[in-house]
């Protein structure tokens, strides 16, 4: 089967057409001349931008952005921008080159044989199914944190990135990030991986606890409506959700409050900027492809906000009264509520030390000479990257798995998506203190019911998340 015909078959049978997808894999054209890169191509990868909002920024060299990030790197060029905002897409196509299209149709994408991967930079609640189809249609895939919207889409998204035999890089980009001088660190120092590497090597012993901040859930959306403005398809937007009359202040990410906040889009600050630091827990504790054993609540029932005027303002924090806690194996205790601070970061206290980093850098650490250990004297190894951009691009070409590969990233998100469970079961019951026992193998909890139905959520017709 030609690569031509074999998008069109896919396009044909689409998860947005409401079919149940059967599509054979096929091996695209740009796997034939080496793995990841296009037969006479000079060895340039082409990349779309899908969902090319805030997060995706500036698409033209040092923009300073997501997109500015790849355009970037040597070799590589955008060649599509799709939006549901179409105006939009050809703003973001106009900046990265006059030789870059624009669609707001993502499929036009994903059928075309000289698109190597996507960036995925949509809304939450769009993530698992436009990497999903990418898969299916040949693409590799960056996706931006929170990788996904609920537990269910993430097995999902891990099974179709192993089934067609993809890559894909979380957006949790502080696993390769240098560390910021203006922000008080040290150039190239990498706290993040530090704090990781000393954790790991025993330097503080055996980790009894964690503390994180404790981010806001999500909103629930009573916004009023408005008029769509020209050139946004709103029903694209929403996708696999039931439509929410369109208001501005849900079509951005940060605004009043902004889809981050709202439930049906995102599980709220938690999945947002607290992505970054439970996969620093992750990593740190060893934990990138297990998890949790336990979560609950302290404190009071949950309460929901609820968004019903564009003078809402999204909470960055959580309500002080719910507080979230994990048990991870080895009877790690994990709480979100102290450390309230705008960073993020995490404090890990061990039984011979301490260590806190947040994107300040490393701000507390019990013994000082452990900031000058050379990483290569330390006994036990892990893969440093030193450009989240790159690796993704040397994976397609390597095909090895990525710093955040899928898998990563979908552990990464449940720790959060988890909370959010703890949260809305305490809502619906109005107990706390109740341990919800966690399987991670299973992907399932074994005491809680309502746990288990938080799992997944109702997705419209045709949008199936078969691969």
């Amino acid at each position: 089967m030609s690569s031509k015909s074999g998008r069109r078959n896919f396009l044909k049978k689409s998860v947005l057409a409401g079919a149940s997808i059967a599509v054979p894999y096929f091996i695209p054209a740009n796997v034939l001349a080496r793995p990841g890169i296009r037969a006479g191509a000079n060895d340039k990868v082409i990349l779309g931008g899908i969902g090319v909002g805030n997060r995706f920024g500036g698409a033209s060299p040092g923009a300073g952005s997501l997109a500015g990030s790849f355009a970037s790197l040597t070799g590589v060029e955008f060649g599509a921008m799709a939006d549901a905002d179409l105006n939009r897409a050809k703003a973001k196509a106009a900046q990265a080159g006059s030789k870059v299209d624009a669609y707001q149709d993502y499929r036009k994408i994903l059928e075309r044989s000289d698109i190597d991967a996507v960036i995925v930079a949509s809304p939450d609640h769009w993530h698992a199914q436009h990497s999903i189809e990418a898969a299916m249609a040949g693409k590799d895939i960056y996706c931006e944190k929170a990788l996904t919207l609920t537990v269910e889409e993430g097995r999902a998204m891990v099974n179709a990135v192993r089934k067609h035999k993809r890559i894909l890089q979380t957006g949790s980009q502080q696993r390769s990030w240098p560390g910021n001088p203006a922000r008080g660190g040290k150039k190239n120092d990498f706290p993040f991986y530090r704090g990781m590497m000393l954790i790991r090597n025993g330097y503080l012993g055996k980790i009894n606890k964690v503390v994180g901040v404790n981010f806001a859930g999500a909103w629930e959306n009573a916004l009023p409506a408005q008029p769509v403005p020209a050139g946004v398809d709103w029903d694209k937007w929403m996708g696999p959700v039931e439509p929410h009359p369109f208001n501005a202040n849900i079509k951005e990410s940060r605004s009043k409050p902004g889809w981050l906040s709202i439930k049906d889009f995102c599980g709220g600050e938690i999945c947002g900027w607290g992505a970054h630091d439970l996969d620093q827990v992750q990593w740190a504790l060893g934990m990138d492809e297990s998890g949790p054993e336990e979560v609950w609540v302290e404190g009071t029932p949950y309460k929901p906000w609820i968004a019903k005027s564009d003078s809402s303002v999204g909470r960055f924090f959580g309500a002080k009264e719910t507080i979230m806690h994990y048990t991870y194996p080895g009877g790690i205790h994990l709480e979100l509520s102290e450390n309230a601070d705008p960073n993020g970061g995490a404090l890990f206290i061990g039984d011979k030390g301490r260590i806190k980093f947040d994107r300040n850098g490393i701000i507390e650490i019990s013994d000082e000479s452990w900031l000058d250990i050379p990483f290569e004297k330390m006994k036990v190894q892990v893969p440093k990257i030193t450009n989240h951009s790159q690796n993704f691009i040397d994976c397609i070409k390597s095909r090895e798995k990525p710093i955040a590969d899928v898998e990563i990233g979908h552990r990464s998100a449940t720790v959060g998506h988890l909370g959010n469970i703890a949260r809305w079961v305490s809502e619906r019951t109005q107990e706390v203190g109740v341990k919800m026992k966690w399987d991670s193998k299973a992907e399932k909890f074994t005491n809680s019911e309502w746990g288990n139905h938080y799992l997944s959520r109702p997705r419209r017709a045709g949008y199936s998340l078969k691969s």
